[in-house]
């Protein structure tokens, strides 16, 4: 017989009231399973909640026998409600003692019972238990009594996400939602962080479930779907948009489910029954990650984070917030857990409260890890799922070594990792100890040890690592961080502090890498398909010659009188540099006109990044003062492999003969010239490729603050002459070798050479 009540919307106004009352959870959701089954006309109504070890217990039920509560459990796939669990989706049964899943607990008295309808209890996509009716007759429920049914799962969610079933859960056991997590990811940057989650892009909290007026929400989502459909179809529509390319793919997917009537159609029925426009579209987006989550088709997954995307954004257009991360407020033990974010991103969050950084994308050599490694801070990759499965406040350990993510960690875990602070604090004190020492091998082969930096804050580490000086100083970062773009005085101003701040060491200033993933928040944004090889560095500044020139006056006014380095990055032709030192050589004639004093020396040079220089080198060479290699984008250049695509980022080794041969003759050729030459990519912080490059003949190598006590314990260890009859002859060696590591690592060992 059909229930002759509202349905969703009554039973929710009465679970407000349930929600309300000051009294404790077991008291509260007896009452709830006691409103739902008066509200579906059911015999029975149970709560199963799932615990940590993935059984599913019997929290509160209606009908059945009350002292099977907390002691009636089946494991996730056992029975009808562990096969709800398993599959995230809803069953209807109008005989369940007949379905082959079927799993009878004698202490429960349900053998009266014979119609089921179960529904899995969900948070962002997450299942957190089952909520079950049954009735004696055979029927099938009907679509309003399981929309009720889910409608009301969602609020027994929001008690278990906020921890008010911690109160009664049996002792010896957790619920699943503070189950200890492990995720295997990559390493990106060196170290260890302890500390507490916050979400990049925190998944907005609705609060307010349950409606007043249905016509009200109605009205609501519809002015908020208006304004997301106009907000994508105007990036679209404008003349920055690329006509082809990922981002428009990516938004052209956004205005396919923004106008998608099935999804709205979800959303407006979830309202119908009784929810918030918010926590309507919560509701639909969850049940649709949970289904999405177990499909195979990568294409289906990529589609989902389409998806949770455009659901977040129309949420935060419900209630009012503001689209992007927030920053406020953060811990002082912040962990940054994301799905990706940029290098600007990065350092919009204060830097003394971030303890590591954990990403479900990232590759090694993507520029937020550049810039975590930059600022000394732990960072992990590819953690697949991590941001669904993380709340905020949660504890999580980010092992930059192992490229390991502990969520929730058990005790003895945290222990372990505590110790291992302990460790690496006193590893770091033998690498300090090294500081006034200099970088020379037992053989006694010099080598300079220098610093990549890039704000003002890093330029201490300089003095307290005992490095040689800075260099690569990325002069964008203080672009990204500024609210617009900086005036002459002020990167005057700035750049002299630099100076000064470095206490005499030399300092190579890179002139602006702005453009492809690298993006001034107050210039227009260019969309190409390819932006790493498309309009940044200096093609940027030779094309926009107001800013470059702008940048160069101030260099040369802040070094007035001291000595002065500058280099031109992504130079892919001889030409690029003459124009740009024809720029300097402008700037230089208008300052000794106005009676401005100028630097005492000036080094010009570029960075070799681009594979079409290495047929360029003899010119080159002739021309600049000295050159720097990027070998992070020159690795990506010369392998075709976009650094920033998981997919491919690992594939290739930069411990190839082939790469090895193309850095050599950059080496070999800047020797018979005698121009100095600098490796400043991410290798050269690496001991093991370190190694490598000093027995290519690389004396001049740049790292981050971190990398320079390992690269110096190396280097002191290391008998360079007995390296490179190991290591040169296998470069022309006939044979399949695809890299030298193994060889280097066995040298390594067999010598006692810490790596």
């Amino acid at each position: 017989m059909r229930s002759t009540l509202a349905g969703p919307r009554v039973l929710l106004r009465r679970l407000r009231e349930v929600m309300a009352e000051p009294i404790n959870a077991q008291e509260r959701l007896d009452k709830i399973v006691v409103l739902i089954a008066a509200n579906v006309v059911a015999e029975v109504c149970s709560v199963y909640i799932l615990r940590a070890d993935g059984v599913l217990e019997l929290y509160a039920t209606e009908g059945l026998n009350r002292d099977a509560v907390h002691k009636t459990s089946l494991k996730v796939g056992e029975g009808l409600v562990g096969l709800i669990a398993a599959d995230a989706r809803p069953l209807n049964l109008p005989n369940a003692q007949a379905h082959p899943a079927f799993a009878y607990r004698p202490e429960t008295g349900e053998e009266a019972y014979n119609s089921f309808l179960g529904v899995p209890i969900l948070r962002a996509g997450r299942t957190l238990g089952v909520l079950v009716v049954q009735n004696q007759s055979h029927r099938t429920y009907f679509e309003d009594e399981v929309e009720a049914l889910q409608t009301t799962a969602m609020v027994i969610a929001e008690m278990v996400a906020a921890g008010e079933l911690e109160a009664i859960v049996q002792q010896g056991t957790k619920l699943d939602m503070s189950r200890p997590m492990h995720f295997q990811g990559v390493a990106l940057s060196d170290g260890v962080g302890l500390g507490h989650v916050v979400l990049h892009e925190p998944r907005v909290v609705v609060t307010n479930l349950i409606a007043e007026d249905a016509t009200v929400e109605l009205e609501r989502l519809e002015r908020a779907i208006n304004r997301l459909r106009i907000s994508i179809d105007d990036l679209l529509n404008s003349g920055d948009m690329a006509p082809s390319g990922e981002h428009r793919d990516v938004l052209e997917a956004y205005r396919m489910f923004a106008h998608d009537r099935g999804w709205i159609r979800k959303i407006e029925e979830a309202i119908n029954n009784g929810l918030t426009a918010e926590a309507a579209v919560e509701k639909v987006q969850s049940d649709t990650r949970a289904r999405m989550m177990r499909q195979t088709d990568p294409y289906l997954r990529e589609r989902l984070h389409d998806l949770d995307d455009l659901a977040h954004r129309l949420i935060r257009e419900l209630m009012g917030r503001q689209q992007g991360p927030i920053s406020e407020s953060l811990p002082q033990d912040a962990v940054i857990v994301a799905r990706n974010m940029g290098a600007a991103e990065l350092l919009d969050y204060g830097r003394d409260r971030i303890r590591a950084v954990a990403l479900e994308e990232g590759g090694p050599t993507s520029h937020v890890t550049i810039v975590a490694r930059a600022l000394g801070i732990a960072a992990v990759g590819l953690a697949d799922n991590l941001v669904s499965l993380a709340e905020s406040g949660d504890a999580v350990i980010v092992d930059g070594e192992s490229g390991q993510v502990h969520l929730r960690p058990a005790p003895d875990i945290e222990n372990a990792y505590a110790e291992k602070v302990r460790f690496r604090a006193r590893r770091q004190a033998q690498y300090r100890r090294l500081r006034n020492k200099p970088a020379v091998t037992r053989d006694g082969a010099k080598l300079s040890l220098q610093l990549n930096a890039g704000l003002l804050v890093d330029l201490p580490a300089v003095t307290e690592s005992g490095g040689d000086g800075v260099g690569l100083f990325r002069t964008e970062l203080q672009f990204m961080v500024a609210s617009s773009f900086p005036r002459m005085s002020v990167q005057t101003d700035y750049y002299r502090q630099v100076l000064e701040a470095s206490e005499g060491r030399p300092v190579t200033f890179r002139t602006l890498d702005i453009g492809g993933d690298k993006v001034l928040p107050y210039l227009r944004a260019i969309q190409e398909e390819n932006p790493a090889m498309g309009w940044r560095a200096i093609r940027f500044g030779l094309d926009r010659p107001g800013v470059l020139r702008t940048q160069i006056r101030a260099l040369l006014r802040a070094a007035a009188g001291r000595d002065l380095k500058i280099m031109f990055p992504m130079v892919s032709e001889v030409d690029e540099f003459r124009r740009a030192k024809g720029v300097v050589e402008r700037e230089i004639a208008h300052l000794t006109r106005h009676g401005y004093a100028l630097p005492e020396r000036l080094q010009l040079g570029v960075m070799i990044e681009v594979p079409s220089l290495l047929y360029q080198l003899d010119e080159l060479y002739s021309l600049v003062d000295f050159a720097s290699i990027g070998s992070n984008d020159l690795f990506q250049f010369f392998n075709a492999v976009d650094r920033g695509n998981t997919r491919v980022a690992g594939r290739f080794d930069t411990m190839s003969p082939a790469f090895l041969r193309a850095l050599k003759e950059i080496v070999d050729t800047a020797a018979r010239h005698d121009t100095p030459v600098t490796l400043c990519g991410e290798i050269a912080g690496r001991p093991l490729e370190a190694m490598a490059l000093a027995a290519l003949g690389y004396t001049n190598l740049s790292m981050s603050p971190s990398a320079l006590g390992p690269v110096k314990a190396m280097v002191r260890a290391l008998d360079l002459a007995r390296l490179k009859e190991t290591v040169l002859p296998l470069l022309d060696a006939p044979g399949d070798l695809r890299s030298l590591r193994p060889t280097l690592r066995a040298f390594a060992q067999e010598t006692d050479v810490p790596f």
